[in-house]
């Protein structure tokens, strides 16, 4: 998609004018995305909330629609085994995603009769779903009025309001706190809001390179106002991938989900040259439930539940 350049605007007067600024630039620049189709439902919402975590868009689309031709409900997913979640994701990354959703599609199942429910604090007593996701599902899929704080907005928040570049490592009092004075009080329009600034985030306010020329509210914008000055606190942490445990975890899960039948260890010792590296990574892997070791050394993806998958629904 290409983000033209947005016309001068005068800097809006009061959160109501900002809401506009933003929602009006939302209708005409958001990307046509499945899981803002209504046909995606609460469900299609719900898996892609949890593949977006810390993953591009472009990597989710196929593994998104691929998913939900194979489980298009909850009751669909809830009853494979959970090795199968881990299969299915692929290489999309932080694979125990994959065995949280599997837990909530098992919790939604046998709790909710198949349906992800509406309540929020339903929702965020589900296993696998944080703050975070409770609020975006309830919001995306329901319509309803909850602050929604992903990276994205967060950004947004940290330069438009406070005048920073990025916002703290982990979301804070103080963030929250902003979100909930900025979130409109009708409760549809609330949820466009969140969706029109986390989109803002990804589009055109983004982390390294900002096209504040395409902002809708750029004129007042405090971190532009105050000359755009650069990040002052702790060093922003990059992640390496080459060489790491993460690596080694991710070439003995590959082996697994590749192969229709367990694996024994030679096998394995063949995806990493260090021993004692492949061997902290696959104790790691079974620590997390993401690996099953049965006897004689042999290993495959988790057939059983995780614990704690089967509680009453909270009253």
């Amino acid at each position: 998609m290409t983000v033209t350049t947005a016309p001068t605007k005068t800097p809006p007067a009061d959160p109501a004018a900002l809401h506009e600024a933003v929602i009006a630039w939302f209708e005409e620049h958001a990307r046509d995305l499945p899981w803002r189709r209504p046909e995606a439902g609460a469900w299609g919402v719900m898996v892609s909330e949890f593949m977006l975590q810390q993953t591009p868009v472009n990597r989710v689309l196929p593994v998104y629609a691929q998913w939900l031709e194979r489980w298009p409900t909850p009751a669909a997913l809830a009853l494979e085994a959970p090795g199968e979640a881990v299969r299915a994701w692929g290489r999309l990354g932080y694979p125990r995603r994959a065995l949280r959703l599997h837990a909530a599609a098992v919790a939604i199942h046998e709790r909710h009769g198949g349906q992800v429910p509406r309540r929020h604090e339903h929702l965020l007593a589900l296993p696998g779903i944080g703050e975070y996701t409770a609020a975006a599902v309830a919001s995306f899929a329901y319509g309803q009025r909850h602050p929604v704080l992903d990276t994205n907005v967060r950004r947004v928040f940290a330069r438009a309001v406070t005048g920073t570049q990025y916002p703290p490592s982990a979301t804070t009092a103080a963030e929250r706190r902003t979100a909930r004075e900025l979130l409109p009080q009708d409760e549809a329009r609330a949820a466009h809001w969140a969706a029109a600034t986390m989109e803002l985030g990804a589009l055109v306010c983004k982390s390294a390179t900002p096209v504040c020329a395409a902002c809708p509210i750029a004129a007042s914008c405090a971190w532009r106002l105050a000359g755009s000055p650069a990040h002052t606190g702790p060093p922003r942490r990059t992640q390496t991938y080459a060489g790491t445990d993460r690596q080694v975890r991710g070439r003995l899960l590959a082996a697994l989900r590749d192969s229709p039948t367990p694996l024994p260890q030679s096998t394995l010792d063949k995806t990493w040259h260090d021993p004692v590296q492949r061997a902290r990574a696959l104790d790691t892997l079974v620590a997390d439930g993401l690996v099953e070791p049965l006897t004689n050394g042999v290993y495959r993806l988790p057939q059983t539940r995780e614990p704690g998958t089967t509680e009453a629904p909270p009253q």
